[in-house]
């Protein structure tokens, strides 16, 4: 049987407007290919502020303003049709070209898959002209109206008269994130413009950055500051393979879920598998496995060595020397990582124990079984941690009688009986804070001094003064009201556990490991306790009393009190000094028992714990702030100045305090044993300290189970 002679089908031409389709499926994709289109187009035209508005995700509406150079009138015809630009005229010049668009096709595909309207201004024109086009046809004349210099572009209906690409693509929150990236790259590289996004009748904006702003800015702005802190900068120019490379990339610190690059070859936005892969590689040296960086790279090649023409979208180009050029960019990151690998940063979260923790804490049922997890030691006669540091005074000289003289304390039968500190120097001249705490002697010279009762009552009670001063009310309550009552829960019901350093202290509470700062701490535990005893406070005597202008005078010639000639002379301003805190003298020592004598001579301190003496090195420097500091005309301010610079010189214990000869009791003893329990039983922590990171959590039981768990 003959099988039938086919006849092949006539090759036909296609209809214009089929093949105009087919091309702008290509080139048109999704609403973010048509955006990226127009931005370029913005850039290409010198804008410095373009706003983009969306609506669905880009498909229902689409509105690019820029204020750019404009589109000239007599090109509103041509303006949409397929291969119509002014940026190249022959095909060689693809090979110098500068700009983002060349090849006529952005306007031409949009009008002929959804509705394109065009309103634009050139600084020539009188008034702006609107345009409506479709399939790459102007429909009617162009119609003046009202609009400022730029170019405003709408685009309606994306994908229309093409449902199947309309069906295909994701919800419109989808097609939204993905216009956010795009613009959030496009901002990021041209700093110097200010973009926007938003959604239509939305107030807010998703994408916003100002104009003339920088790189690490823009980053900072939409990526967050974790990323922008851990940034350091690349930078490669090699001339012989005509490249140069300027980015920023995550070191070692950083880790993201997810590798972010940012890549711009001659400002355009693209992507390169192998140099992501590559520079992926490096990362993986220094980052745990699973984890990314993030990357912002920007590299200049001479256009006579890229391809700009290979993608549809053009989000790919070739250009030479591709395998040198990405072996360079990989070598220089690796620099830069291993240099920055020498020391890592960890962020330290501000935590303290929440409420619900504190609830759990008291609703434990009698008698229930405890977990070893839940074990916590609160003797604080057990282990220290001073076991297992090596302490500072331990290294430190042993004290002589040429070198240091001690404080010697007087009879202790009763803990209201405040101790008394004698200052004894055998010259009145000017000393330096080195001598003057060598200068501690016995405090017998001057026991009889030891505390000045404020009203006749019988030897040996103290009566305490009640104050009905509506400013001392008010700065009372104002600590009352700042006063975070999980914090004060925390230090109230806490243990101990050692000094780590000078500034820095260990406590536990519950199952919890916190390290805080002692000199924040102290400084506002006394400024509260000068509050507390205002016009009740003890008295360290000073034997042979330090004059006001040498110890002011002193403190000027000390750097950290930033002396500059300008302020005039040191002795103009240390007799100045001298005649205020005299002329105050009555006040002070009514009110804070700090006693200056007829003769311009610091006579005696305040008393607030017994056992403590403040650095008497920090004397002059107290003495200069004391004059320099505080606000002596309003009566709230004064008082509250006064009591924070009281608080600064007291923050921190004597060097060397010694309760009696012979003991090898330090600054740690006084910290652990006489200031920490006074700050527990009375401390009203602020509120502020939640974020500023004066308490940090370092550890917790539970968690370190489930680590040692997992190994």
């Amino acid at each position: 049987m003959e099988k039938p002679n086919k006849r092949p089908k006539n090759i036909l031409k296609l209809d214009e407007t089929v093949v105009n389709r087919i091309a702008a499926g290509e080139i048109i994709q999704r609403p973010a290919n048509a955006l990226k289109e127009l931005l370029e187009n913005c850039l290409d035209a010198g804008s410095t502020s373009i706003q983009v508005t969306v609506k669905d995700g880009g498909l229902k509406l689409m509105k690019i303003q820029d204020n750019g150079s404009g589109i000239n009138k007599e090109d509103f015809p041509i303006v949409c049709e397929r291969f119509t630009t002014s940026k190249l005229q022959k095909f060689e010049d693809l090979n110098a070209i500068g700009t983002f668009g060349f090849r006529g096709e952005a306007l031409a595909s949009i009008s002929h898959v959804a509705h394109l309207t065009i309103i634009t201004k050139t600084s020539e024109m009188q008034c702006a002209y609107k345009c409506s086009y479709h399939d790459g046809k102007l429909i009617g004349a162009p119609k003046p109206c009202a609009g400022t210099q730029g170019t405003q572009i709408v685009v309606e209906d994306l994908f229309y008269n093409v449902p199947t690409r309309k069906n295909s693509l994701k919800s419109p929150s989808e097609e939204h994130n993905r216009i956010i990236e795009v613009v959030t790259r496009f901002a990021v590289h041209n700093a110097s413009v200010g973009f926007s996004l938003k959604k239509l009748n939305d107030n807010g904006s998703d994408v916003r950055t100002s104009p003339n702003s920088t790189q690490e800015d823009n980053i900072r702005v939409l990526y967050g500051h974790a990323v922008a802190k851990d940034l350091i900068k690349l930078q490669v120019e090699d001339p012989g393979l005509k490249v140069k490379v300027n980015g920023l990339i995550s070191n070692v610190d950083y880790s993201g879920a997810k590798f972010t690059m940012l890549l711009f070859i001659n400002h355009r936005l693209v992507e390169s598998t192998p140099l992501k892969r590559a520079l992926d590689s490096v990362y993986a040296t220094y980052l745990a496995k699973g984890k990314h960086p993030f990357v912002y790279l920007s590299i200049e090649i001479a256009p006579n060595c890229v391809d700009v023409n290979v993608h549809p979208t053009k989000h790919e180009v070739h250009f030479l020397n591709e395998d040198a050029i990405i072996h360079k960019i990989q070598s220089s990151a690796d620099v830069l990582l291993k240099a920055a690998s020498t020391s890592r940063s960890f962020a330290v979260q501000t935590v303290i124990p929440p409420i619900s923790f504190l609830d759990r804490q008291q609703s434990k049922v009698a008698g229930a079984k405890v977990y070893d997890k839940q074990l916590v030691r609160t003797d604080s006669r057990d282990q220290k941690i001073d076991k297992f540091l090596s302490t500072t005074m331990d290294s430190m000289p042993s004290s002589s009688s040429n070198e240091c003289s001690f404080i010697n304390q007087t009879s202790m039968e009763s803990p209201e009986e405040p101790v008394t500190a004698v200052f004894q120097q055998k010259e009145t001249e000017k000393r330096t804070p080195s001598e003057m705490n060598r200068a501690i002697q016995g405090a017998s010279d001057c026991s009889d001094s030891t505390m000045r009762h404020r009203s006749s009552v019988a030897p040996g009670i103290v009566e305490r003064r009640q104050f009905e001063l509506t400013s001392l009310t008010q700065l009372r309550e104002n600590v009352k009201k700042n006063t975070d009552q999980v914090l004060r829960d925390t230090f109230k019901d806490s243990i101990f556990v050692g000094c780590v350093s000078e500034k820095h202290c260990l406590i536990q509470y519950g199952t919890r490991l916190y390290i805080f700062r002692m000199e924040r701490v102290a400084e506002e535990f006394f400024y509260q306790r000068f509050l507390d005893e205002f016009g009740n406070c003890g008295v360290i005597c000073l034997s042979d009393p330090p004059p006001l202008y040498n110890l002011a005078l002193m403190a000027l010639d000390q750097e950290e009190n930033e002396w500059r000639p300008d302020d005039g002379p040191k002795d103009h301003l240390a007799n100045l000094a001298s005649q205020l805190l005299f002329s105050k003298s009555e006040m002070l020592d009514d009110y804070f028992s700090l006693q200056i004598n007829e003769k311009r001579h610091l006579v005696a301190i305040p008393l607030l714990l017994v056992d403590y003496i403040p650095d008497l090195t920090q004397l002059p420097s107290f003495v200069l702030r004391l004059a320099s500091d505080v606000e002596w005309n309003v009566e709230k301010d004064c008082f509250d100045t006064i009591c924070r610079v009281m608080a600064r010189f007291y923050r921190k214990p004597n060097d060397h305090e010694v309760l009696n000869v012979g003991s090898d009791k330090d600054w740690k003893w006084t910290v652990e044993h006489v200031l920490y329990p006074a700050i527990k039983a009375s401390l009203l922590p602020p509120k502020t300290w939640i974020n500023d990171g004066t308490i940090l959590q370092i550890a917790d039981l539970p968690d370190l189970y489930k680590v040692f768990e997992r190994c």
